[in-house]
């Protein structure tokens, strides 16, 4: 894909303009903000600097990257693959199409967890990804023990990558969920960000999350909720006393969530809703 208008050098403000339209005609959200954002990152410059700077030149090999980027995000690619980090809880963590992007309504579940966990001694994080949860937890609860699980060895890679990046202490176990832990274990904690969405909706997601984040990540089945049938059934055995569980869900499945883990014996404890108001995390007590 050639941009003619990426050519050396060129003024910021032209970049900008040209770089929107562009991104308007190839579908890209918000294309104004993402150029900024993409100059800003090149740069290493604050966005709101490039407006005291219109006027400036940029040149290779900066032009180069940029070039590159415009054309992967153009594609659909994730801005946050794009630039290879995500922010999660204050944390910058390395994302590429081996694991999800962290969102911020998971943040929901971490700071719910941070400020109910004063004596936690041990947490399990099933299908830690990039390791997000984990890691935030590892960093904000220093003295419990984190375990943590991912199906994918690529996504072990890329967490226990972050957690080294953060010097997060925390133990990872590939395979599938409660299988790969040590069996005399018990949790105070068992929390995951799930696979909920229906197989059916995969099709109809945006691109940037149907044809770049891993499909194992997101794919729930018919109705979204077999792994965390499997979590509520398994779950229990592994609580110590006083154990709790907190998955994230998706919007519309507060109801039937709720009833899986009464229907399992556990207590729900808390439904905590996003800003749109959609029950997205839940508490459940063993």
């Amino acid at each position: 894909m050639f941009h003619p208008w990426l050519k050396t050098p060129v003024k910021i403000l032209e970049l900008i303009q040209r770089t929107t339209e562009f991104f308007q005609r190839q579908g890209v959200d918000s294309p104004r903000l993402t150029i900024e954002l993409m100059v800003a990152h090149v740069l290493k410059r604050k966005r709101l600097e490039l407006y005291l700077d219109f006027e400036r030149e940029i040149g290779e090999p900066a032009l180069s990257t940029l070039r590159a980027m415009v054309k992967r995000r153009a594609a659909g690619e994730p801005l946050q693959y794009v630039f290879g980090v995500a922010c999660f809880y204050g944390l910058d963590f390395a994302v590429d199409k081996r694991v999800l992007v962290p969102r911020p309504e998971t943040e929901l579940l971490v700071d719910y967890v941070v400020k109910n966990s004063a004596a936690a001694k041990t947490l399990a994080d099933l299908g830690v990804g990039s390791g997000a949860i984990a890691v935030a937890l590892a960093k904000k609860l220093a003295a419990a023990r984190v375990l943590a699980v991912d199906a994918s060895s690529d996504a072990l890679d890329v967490a226990r990558a972050n957690a080294a990046a953060h010097g997060a202490q925390v133990e990872f176990f590939h395979g599938d969920l409660f299988a790969p832990l040590p069996a005399e274990t018990r949790f105070d904690w068992i929390v995951s960000n799930p696979p909920y969405i229906t197989s059916g909706e995969i099709a109809s997601l945006p691109r940037e999350i149907r044809d770049h984040e891993p499909r194992a990540a997101l794919d729930g089945g018919a109705d979204g909720l077999d792994i965390i049938r499997r979590i509520a059934a398994e779950a229990k055995a592994r609580l110590a006393a006083g154990g709790r569980v907190a998955l994230e869900i998706g919007a519309g499945q507060g109801s039937a969530v709720e009833r899986i883990f009464l229907d399992n014996g556990y207590r729900v404890e808390k439904m905590i809703g996003d800003w749109q108001g959609h029950p997205r995390v839940l508490v459940a007590a063993g």
